[in-house]
């Protein structure tokens, strides 16, 4: 049979298996790269045997790397990168020279040769890229504080494997002319780096423009794919790693208008080729060895772990992260990486380790990278359980806190734990309607940088109680929480609601399967994101079928309240009177309008505009300044910058909203106004 049909034996042999082994792990809520890395083992020589073309399936395993490199390229960004450089550079060289350091001294201690320990030292500085920016990604962590450093010391990590690579001759003692190639190294890394950010503000823009105005998508996909495999190819002829070109490749492509575009064409491309990666590293993996060797595989697994983890969070502590960052960042760089891999076959073949520690090595790089996607989704609970040790406020908010502001003085406020994108904009529209707010966020660099903006944000971790009193939580008439792991909504509802048990709290949650549980630790409403995206998707199909507007809303109406009881055990009694209104009077609307100071009407009372006459809405409520008027009387008078509350139809309340504004009187149908 000839090689391309083995080929397409193998692909479809890993495509069955890992279906079935990736269904079933979803079934036990098993993160999916497990069982792809279960696929390997299964199909690997080492237990059925059931791939021929493993070099072919390497390869196209390095395309996922690419693919995936690129996608997180264009996330970050070029500016994001820009503005990380003391995360690479500092925190990624800080990273892989103590790690290395401390293993070349456990190392010399055991009484390996210093070539060997020098090599061990290189083995365990690095980290799984393709493994950590995966299940960050997946997590919609990358942009997170930890997520950051992770990505920063990687990016280094990809950098210095080259360097790695040219030392390992040395090392073995047949070449001496390292400084001549670190020299030429350091030279191509300027050029790439020149060529990117002139590809980011000239050449690329204009070609996606080119290649967007024909309108063809095949055309588009096909140009992302050429630019991406071209820069990586190009990035890997100069010496460089391949993944580092695809990382370049996508911060040019981030710098353009059609970042998103390009992102949403590759995603499942990226995903298929990924799975090639993750079943080629199981292929490597050998239970039989472990069962040989279980109490050294298991002893340097915890070394290994322990390490990584202490000496990353360390470096993360060094460079000003708060405590809970420092924890997590390190559990998330603690396993060993897929270039280790590169450099352990080279180190076999040089002779610098034998062929027993090139399998034990093997066994224990394989592990960690299976592991870490359980410590990751572990590591929010883990640093919150650690918190709890006493420790110095140094220790806990790290060594450059952000300037705390002084004393909250606001009473029935609203406050903001997380400052993201929801955060964000629920920020921008209590400003806009002037309700005083405080935020709360543990990420520093967000501190910092919403505190020049005048923002009024606190830096700490919600889920402690003093922190939640310099924001005055006892008296904070709304919080609203918006962080996106479980854990933390549920750690930090829990808190609130014992601080305050009177305050009104709205819960941002990402699955809808965790709502029942958020309502339980005392969330007055729940906002699940998923749920929430297909109700607005669901209206917008209606408007194109040109469904009236009030239709839209009452289908909404009721198609939230179905979801919400099939998902909850708690039952809400007390509904708000616009609800009930809306549910028996569908057209019926409760509006606020503010009375401009230019309008002709504002000085007059109630019974001079005559409302219910003139457009068939009544005025329920007055609110000036702080004061409440409800139910007013026909002598009230309305005054400049006022807000009335009216009860009337949609289009009613539309004709007279005008009137409150510029003074302009659109007349309504008798009908409608009736």
């Amino acid at each position: 049979m000839h090689s391309e049909f083995h080929l397409l034996q193998d692909i479809v042999i890993i495509f069955a298996l890992a279906s079935f082994v990736v269904w079933i792990f979803n079934k036990l809520k098993i993160p999916s790269i497990i069982g792809f890395l279960i696929t390997g083992v299964l199909a690997g020589p080492n237990a059925l045997g059931l791939i021929k073309s493993a070099n072919e399936i390497e390869i196209l395993a390095e395309i996922g790397v690419v693919l995936l490199l690129f996608t997180i390229g264009i996330e970050f960004s070029l500016k994001s990168l820009i503005k990380s450089r003391k995360l690479v550079f500092i925190g990624g060289s800080l990273q892989v020279v103590l790690s290395a350091a401390v293993t070349y001294l456990i190392a010399t201690l055991a009484g390996r040769s210093p070539a060997e320990s020098v090599f061990f030292g290189f083995l365990v500085a690095l980290s799984s890229t393709a493994v950590v920016m995966k299940v960050l990604q997946e997590r919609a962590e990358v942009n997170k504080a930890y997520g950051r450093f992770s990505l920063g010391v990687l990016i280094f990590q990809d950098l210095i494997i080259v360097p790695m690579i040219l030392l390992i001759p040395m090392l073995a003692g047949v070449s001496t002319e390292i400084g001549k190639d670190i020299g030429i190294l350091i030279l191509k890394v300027v050029i790439v780096m020149a060529l990117t950010l002139a590809g980011s503000k000239f050449f690329v823009p204009w070609m996606l423009h080119q290649v967007a105005r024909t309108k063809s998508q095949e055309l588009f996909l096909l140009t992302i794919l050429m630019f991406v495999l071209a820069v990586a190819w190009f990035t890997s002829s100069l010496g460089l790693s391949l993944a580092l070109g695809a990382f370049l490749a996508g911060l040019v492509i981030s710098e353009s208008d059609y970042s998103h575009h390009a992102f949403g064409n590759i995603i499942p491309l990226r995903d298929i080729f990924m799975s090639f990666f993750f079943v080629s590293i199981g292929m490597l993996f050998d239970v039989r060895f472990i069962f040989e060797n279980p109490l050294i595989i298991l002893v340097a697994v915890f070394v290994v772990l322990f390490l990584k983890t202490f000496f990353s969070g360390m470096i993360a502590f060094l460079l000003g992260f708060p405590f809970r960052t420092t924890v997590m960042a390190g559990i998330a760089l603690s396993q060993v990486g897929e270039f280790s891999f590169i450099l352990a076959k080279m180190g076999s073949d040089y002779s610098i380790i034998d062929q027993r520690f090139y399998q034990v090595f093997i066994t224990v790089s394989v592990l960690t990278m299976a592991l870490t996607p359980f410590m990751i989704m572990m590591a929010p609970r883990l640093a919150t359980l650690l918190e709890r040790i006493p420790m110095n406020d140094r220790i806990r908010n790290g060594l450059k806190p952000p300037v705390i502001n002084s004393p909250v003085k606001m009473t029935n406020h609203l406050v903001i734990i997380g400052m993201g994108l929801h955060g964000h904009n629920v920020a921008k529209a209590a400003r806009a309607a002037g309700i005083e707010y405080v935020i709360l966020e543990n990420d520093p660099d967000i501190v910092r940088e919403e505190k020049e903006k005048g923002e009024q944000i606190y830096f700490g971790n919600a889920s402690h109680e003093e922190v939640l009193k310099q924001c005055k939580i006892e008296d904070a008439e709304v919080v609203v929480i918006t962080p996106s792991t479980s854990t933390t909504v549920y750690t930090v509802t829990d808190m609130v609601r014992k601080m305050n048990p009177k305050t009104h709290i709205i819960a941002r949650i990402v699955l809808l399967e965790d709502m029942e549980d958020v309502y339980r630790y005392g969330a007055n409403e729940v906002i699940p994101e998923e749920f929430e995206t297909s109700v607005e998707i669901f209206s917008r199909v209606l408007v194109k079928y040109l469904v009236p507007r009030d239709e839209i809303n009452k289908l909404i109406s009721e198609l939230r309240s179905d979801s919400y009881e099939m998902f909850r055990s708690i039952e809400t009694e007390d509904t708000g009177i616009a609800e009930k209104l809306n549910k028996h009077f569908p057209d019926l609307e409760i509006s606020a309008i503010k009375i401009s100071d230019k309008c002709e009407i504002a000085g007059k009372n109630i019974a001079e505009i005559n409302m219910k006459a003139k457009f068939g809405i009544s005025i329920i409520a007055i609110r000036h300044g702080d004061e409440n008027n409800i139910n007013p009387t026909a002598k009230s008078i309305l005054q400049p910058e006022d807000i009335i509350y009216v009860i009337g139809t949609s289009y009613q309340i539309a004709c007279a909203s005008s009137l409150f504004q510029d003074g302009v009187n659109l007349d309504c149908d008798e009908e409608q106004k009736l």
